[in-house]
């Protein structure tokens, strides 16, 4: 997975559209979520794509480097 700097900083500011986390910024979701999504299936389109990143960025213990990102970089 390669990400380039605008594409993280889009993640960071990224929030879920529906459901039970609606509104949340996606690092902010239990990993539990995306380990469901995982098994069931992402959805398609651009939110899927944001949420398989963030579940490999949750697996590999990044959600600071995210946060950080968040608070540091304005989402353009």
């Amino acid at each position: 997975m390669e990400l380039d700097g605008q594409l993280l900083i889009e993640l960071a500011h990224y929030k879920m559209p529906f459901g039970k986390h609606k509104d949340q910024y996606l690092v902010d979701i239990p990993e539990a979520y995306y380990v469901w999504f995982q098994q069931k299936g992402f959805p398609p389109g651009k939110l899927g794509s944001m949420m398989k990143q963030m579940f490999e960025i949750k697996v590999n213990g990044l959600e600071d480097m995210i946060r950080t990102i968040r608070r540091d970089f304005t989402k353009q």
